[in-house]
């Protein structure tokens, strides 16, 4: 019986391949390489009987092939077993170093740093949120309030802490209770997993009292406070108003919210798998700290009265707006009016256009009222007297440009007096080319035009007053009567409450000081004053503008019976948006004054923008003031005037 051969190929150089059992021999005769002199590698070169390899050898007739010489073995290395009980040895010692490094950081997390952890482990569970505090009101001088804030409650359930027997009725005094949708109060108490579902906001004190008298399960309320803005104070657009997360956006509400806004409270909640908040399961970490008022210096019943002849002007003129100012002489701002304006109940139907305080973010011309301070500068600087006279043709050419009255009286002979009273235009150029363009630029300045008003409020524009340096030709002509430079409602007012004041500005303020919760009241801070011109100039000023208020003035519309009114009219060119021009621009109408005109108490300032019917300042807005004035004295109890104005010479020929 023949063995079994290993059929799988072997590989000759490997050790043996030639000698094991059963293997075959080359076939093929191993040939050497010849060496270069064409003898064999190994052989002689002489013929020898010595036998080659594989050469042929005859035996008994037959003839037999030698096997070749199998190839040197490969060299490999030798692998030797290890002793396993060493390497178990070293596995254990590696298993128990492990166990050991273990053990000790679970003794040091349990025994030495377990409240640590603890704590850790709780912070992840709980959160601190702001607690809402009591945000402070802002007010008039007497405190009546132009916003303030009111306590309320946001209602919520905790599904769990609901008893399944009063679920029914829990869905049902809900929804009965605080008008809602009984579907979704439902789908709020069957929430799951959840612990706190907020059901309604706003909720008035008494009312959750009575609704918590129920004795209901799961139903909790929280206090929160909402802002609350008293109708028709006419202050919306100098108040402003708050956001929903209750910081202040607009007005004093925005600029003054740090003051007004105090500092939120702490509380830690517990936070449930959903990211719901569990009000009941934290304590207070800190108090809510309220908010100071503000105190205003405004008169909450003459902002009422401002803002309502304003807005009646204002549509019956069919004008685009208008701003009213009344004031202290010594610029405390009993009133701000501004219109159109927004409800402060409804900012949804509101545009932040509507948001502008126009009374400083609006800037104009002032015309006609801006000749006090030609004529104020004259008087101070001495290149003029009340009773200087001046040759006043109906035009003049200055350059390439006419300058005109606004009616054509022919040519006449009127004192500084009558040129005020009249307001000539001609007269006025005439009077600026003594006084010079550095000085009256200087006076200007002086007077707070072109620079803010020291008002603290948000959304002031300074207007345009350029350096005189850069005027051109017809540039100090066009300034003396209020042309070619812009102010606001409140810089014009101010310089009216500096004549007033015996012709020291003072800078005008709305704000009078701050209350803390504890009522301590805590004044503004001291304004800047600045002495413009001297009170014998200002009360030569005071004079003439109570000129313009007679009979042979420009504004008879603007006296008040039993008081002498000072008042000055302004009737503008505006400047159209569209083409830069003048051209279909329209005009603005402002009346500036002050009451009584003896011992000023009450300054008012009415500009007009763009009316339609009638434009001329003391036909426009010269109502508006006498409205106003009249108003505004009787409030202040500010006694009629015991005697009448002197007479002024207003012609060359009077005496």
């Amino acid at each position: 019986m023949s063995s079994s051969r290993d059929r799988r190929p072997r590989d000759p150089r490997r050790p043996g391949a030639a000698s094991r059992s059963g293997s075959r021999p080359d076939k093929r005769p191993q040939r050497e390489p010849r060496r270069p002199d064409g003898g064999a590698r190994g052989r002689p070169s002489g013929r020898s009987g010595a036998a080659r390899p594989g050469a042929r050898e005859r035996r008994g007739g037959t003839v037999r092939r030698s096997a070749p010489k199998p190839p040197p073995p490969l060299l490999r290395r030798t692998f030797r077993r290890g002793d396993p009980k060493k390497r178990i040895k070293i596995g254990g010692v590696l298993i128990v170093a492990i166990m050991v490094l273990f053990a000790g950081r679970l003794t040091q997390i349990q025994g030495f740093e377990a409240e640590e952890y603890a704590a850790a482990a709780s912070d992840m569970r709980l959160q601190t949120i702001d607690v809402p505090t009591l945000r402070g009101q802002i007010t008039d001088a007497d405190g009546n309030p132009f916003a303030l804030s009111t306590e309320v409650r946001t209602v919520f359930v905790d599904p769990e802490e609901v008893e399944p027997e009063e679920r029914d009725q829990v869905v049902s005094e809900l929804t009965e209770y605080f008008d809602l949708n009984a579907d979704e109060v439902a789908a709020k108490v069957d929430a799951t997993p959840s612990r706190y579902q907020v059901v309604t906001e706003g909720v008035r004190p008494d009312d959750w009292y009575e609704f918590r008298d129920l004795g209901l399960s799961g139903v909790g309320a929280e206090v929160d406070y909402e802002r609350v803005y008293p109708d028709e104070t006419g202050a919306a657009d100098l108040v402003g108003f708050v956001g929903a997360e209750g910081y202040g956006l607009e007005g004093l509400e925005g600029y003054l919210d740090g003051t007004l806004a105090g500092e939120a409270g702490k509380r830690q909640v517990e936070v449930a798998n959903d990211g719901t908040q569990i009000p009941m399961a934290g304590g207070l970490v800190r108090e809510p700290e309220p908010g100071r008022d503000v105190r205003l210096t405004l008169d909450r019943d003459i902002q009422w009265k401002a803002t309502r002849a304003l807005a009646d002007q204002v549509e019956s003129l069919d004008a685009e707006g208008g701003s009213a100012i009344v004031s202290r002489p010594d610029g405390e701002i009993l009133a701000m009016a501004d219109h159109p304006s927004y409800s402060q109940g409804d900012i949804g139907d509101s545009t932040a256009e509507d948001w502008s305080n126009g009374a400083v973010a609006e800037t104009f011309e002032p015309g006609s009222t801006n000749k006090v301070i030609t004529i104020g500068s004259a008087l101070e600087e001495g290149t003029t007297t009340p009773e200087s006279v001046f040759t006043v043709p109906y035009s003049m050419e200055y350059y390439d440009q006419t300058f005109r009255n606004s009616e054509n009286n022919g040519t006449q002979r009127l004192t500084v007096n009558g040129i005020m009273a009249q307001s000539s235009n001609v007269g006025t150029i005439k009077i600026a080319d003594e006084v010079g363009a550095q000085d009256l630029h200087a006076y200007m300045d002086r007077f707070g035009l072109g620079r803010p008003t020291g008002l603290d409020v948000p959304g002031e524009e300074s207007g345009v007053l350029t350096d005189p340096d850069d005027w051109w030709g017809t540039q100090l002509p066009s300034v003396s009567i209020g042309h070619g430079l812009s102010v606001n409602a409140v810089q014009m007012a101010s310089v009216y409450a500096t004549i007033a004041n015996g012709g020291e500005r003072v800078e005008p303020t709305v704000i009078d000081g701050t209350v803390a919760p504890s009522g301590e009241f805590t004044p503004a801070e001291e304004r800047e004053s600045t002495r413009v011109l001297s009170e014998e100039s200002a009360d030569q000023l005071s004079l003439m503008l109570e000129a313009v208020t007679s009979d042979e003035g420009t504004a008879p519309q603007a006296r008040i019976d039993g008081y002498r009114v000072a008042g000055k009219t302004g009737t503008a060119n505006r400047i159209d948006p569209e083409t830069g021009s003048y051209e279909d621009g329209g005009y603005t109408a402002t009346f500036a004054g002050f009451a009584p005109a003896d011992d000023p108490e009450i300054v008012v300032q009415v500009v007009l923008h763009n009316p339609k019917n009638s434009y001329y300042g003391g036909e426009a807005a010269g109502p508006v003031f006498n409205d106003i004035m009249s108003f505004a004295l009787k409030s202040e109890q500010v006694p009629p005037t015991g005697e009448d104005p002197p007479a002024l010479r207003l012609l060359e020929e009077e005496k």
